[in-house]
């Protein structure tokens, strides 16, 4: 029994890619526990960006430009995550912690934004006894606002404590792990709250929205307990001005560079978001639920990326060299997306939207390594401030990528269906195409400063197989 047993653990690591992300000093139960906090972000995105969207626009018939500009206000604290990740990283506590009080304050944040959400959305409508619906408007923005800050605050000192349980040789895969559960977290609170709202009442959404916000609560509980050991004595070290840090951290070449890919590389696999499915049923003439399936593969194909990223990066290959793989998938797979308007090729455009995810699922992972690596700057942690500054470019890039990109399709596809661009481009395709186009440009930017970094360790490389003498 004992052989059988040593035998499972061998092949678990050996061909489960989670497998060997634990550490003694950060075990498999304790990480899957802390990785709670992600599946609470997951829930949470899900229901303003998906679930919500189609309640206030549909069942309680609100403006879809106010729901637009709802969903668009969490934005408004993804530059703030660089800020918040150094106000963690030089927290002074009495009880000697630095990343819990921002778990807690974040996951309260969120509550009580759930909490008075569902009642604002219904004042919104202007049917309540007072029918001020322009009070509705403020606190839908109040709450929309506060769980948006909760978000932000939650995953940015969540990804720090997890960078700072972990060794750094697993933190590959602790990183992919995170991600893994931010997914675990989408998928499944999609499938339930869909489930839950299929018979919709106001009663009913003020029971799912409110226990939103109580499943926030006690997963993030559960995830913070007993993660972060209490040092009452210790102190932040000279915490120094955020401005003087933030100069001093973004005056490394390396970071700016890093920071520019991130940012091109989240508007480029991010302007798809929401123009993937629509594009599938009016192009190609998919039905409903054959475009549903297309979250299931661009997921899947993300899963796969996560794997790959966590192998690949715990044997060593380096970061940067990893997202511009994913780069390069992402530019094949928005041409097979292009081309499956003229070809009217279904299968073309299914296989295009599994690469995507890959595609996405690599290179957030690589790029998300290679900004906890920036934290590690000998003088101190400062994994904070490396992990909110990629939450920020990554969050702002992919926001603003997507309202570039339904700017376009509106705006260059209603031209295109007038004929004021001419016969050859009157077809529904012509403002999505612009937008693939434009994704793949900027996901060639992206390689553009990836390059200078990988080529760096590709040097490392050689020199370390002795070849040094070779002319470069």
């Amino acid at each position: 029994m004992t052989r059988g047993a040593g035998l499972w653990l061998k092949l678990g690591t050996k061909f489960l890619p989670f497998a060997d992300a634990a550490s003694p000093e950060l075990t498999l139960p304790r990480l899957l526990r802390l990785s709670l906090f992600q599946v609470s972000v997951g829930l949470a995105m899900v229901l303003l960006n998906a679930t919500l969207n189609r309640v206030m626009i549909v069942e309680l018939g609100i403006s879809a430009t106010v729901v637009a500009v709802l969903v668009a206000l969490p934005l408004l604290f993804a530059p703030l995550r660089a800020m918040i990740g150094h106000r963690s990283d030089n927290h002074r506590s009495v009880l000697g912690w630095r990343r819990v009080p921002y778990l807690w304050a974040g996951t309260m944040l969120s509550f009580a934004g759930f909490a008075i959400m569902p009642f604002a959305l219904l004042v919104m409508t202007g049917n309540g006894d007072t029918g001020d619906a322009l009070l509705g408007n403020v606190f839908g923005a109040v709450a929309f606002l506060m769980v948006g800050a909760g978000i932000a605050i939650t995953q940015t000192a969540g990804l720090a404590l997890a960078n700072d349980l972990a060794p750094a040789e697993t933190r590959p895969r602790v990183v992919s792990l995170l991600y893994v559960m931010l997914l675990v977290g989408m998928l499944v609170s999609s499938l339930v709250l869909g489930r839950l709202l299929t018979d919709f009442s106001e009663t009913q959404l003020v029971q799912v929205i409110q226990g939103v916000g109580l499943v926030t609560l006690v997963l993030n509980m559960i995830a913070l307990w007993k993660q972060e050991g209490r040092q009452p004595g210790r102190r932040a070290p000279q915490a120094e001005d955020f401005a003087l840090r933030w100069s001093a951290f973004a005056a490394v070449p390396r970071t700016r560079r890093l920071l520019v890919a991130v940012g091109l590389g989240a508007a480029g696999f991010g302007m798809q978001d929401i123009l993937l499915e629509p594009y599938g049923g009016q192009v190609l003439g998919l039905a409903v639920g054959e475009t549903t399936m297309l979250t299931a593969l661009s997921s899947a194909g993300t899963l796969a990326g996560l794997a790959l990223a966590a192998r690949a990066l715990g044997r060593g290959i380096d970061p940067a060299w990893l997202a511009a793989m994913g780069a390069l998938a992402g530019i094949g797979a928005f041409a097979l997306v292009v081309l499956s308007a003229p070809f009217a090729s279904v299968p073309l455009f299914c296989t295009g939207a599994t690469i995507i995810g890959f595609g996405n699922g690599l290179f957030a992972v690589a790029t998300l390594t290679a900004a906890m690596a920036l934290g590690d700057n000998g003088s101190g942690s400062a994994s904070g401030l490396a992990l909110g500054a990629w939450g920020a470019v990554q969050a702002s890039a992919a926001g603003l990528g997507i309202l570039v990109a339904g700017s376009i399709r509106d705006g260059i596809g209603g031209l295109a269906m007038s004929g004021a661009l001419g016969a050859g481009l009157a077809s529904p395709a012509t403002g999505y195409s612009l937008v693939w186009h434009l994704e793949i440009l900027a996901l060639f930017a992206s390689l553009i400063a990836l390059g200078p970094l990988a080529r760096r360790t590709g040097a490392q490389r050689l020199r370390a197989f002795g070849l040094q003498q070779f002319p470069t």
